[in-house]
């Protein structure tokens, strides 16, 4: 066995030695990682097709979606109460028996959204757009429909009579009235 004694100060050097040579390993393999993720990044965001998110059974009291395109998703028996859907764009998504109580869906563009046995009570649907959409068995006691387009929306009479008795104004996007949509008179 060889007598050569344990050398603190060599043994740091040649462990710091290792070091610098594995954080340049470290260094160009996360420079090649993030090139690999940029690349494959752009491809999805220009070929590949955005997928819906699914919120179904999920609580989300006063959650704010203004403003955002969720077109397809689903928001299956949520709880919507107080959420704030102002302005956003809700095409195709599905509200089946969600909770919309006091929420605020003012120009927001719910056209052929499926709304059965969701519940308005309520919510603001001040200039919203629901053209084409399936509301049957909906609820809107309370709802402000001010300026809402209403064109060939699926619902029970008694929801409909209901909505006539405060259907008041025109729809600034459409240009159609409120009264004439839900074919009020």
């Amino acid at each position: 066995m060889d007598n050569q004694r344990f050398n603190p100060l060599s043994f740091a050097q040649d462990i710091w030695a290792a070091m610098k040579v594995l954080q340049k390993q470290i260094v160009a393999l996360s420079a090649a990682i993030l090139i690999a993720s940029i690349g494959t990044g752009f491809w999805f965001s220009t070929v590949a097709p955005a997928w819906a998110e699914d919120y179904n059974r999920e609580l989300l009291v006063g959650a704010d979606f203004s403003g955002q395109v969720l077109t397809d998703n689903s928001f299956t028996k949520a709880n919507l109460r107080e959420s704030n859907f102002s302005g956003a764009d809700l095409r195709g998504v599905s509200f089946f028996s969600a909770n919309l109580d006091n929420a605020n869906l003012s120009g927001a563009d719910l056209r052929t959204t499926t709304l059965d046995t969701a519940r308005f009570s309520r919510a603001n649907l001040t200039n919203a757009l629901l053209e084409g959409a399936f509301a049957f068995n909906a609820k809107f006691d309370g709802a402000i429909i001010d300026g809402a387009d209403f064109t060939d929306v699926e619902m029970r009479q008694d929801a409909h009579d209901l909505l006539c008795k405060t259907a008041k104004g025109t729809n600034p996007v459409t240009g159609r009235k409120t009264r004439e949509t839900l074919g009020c008179d």
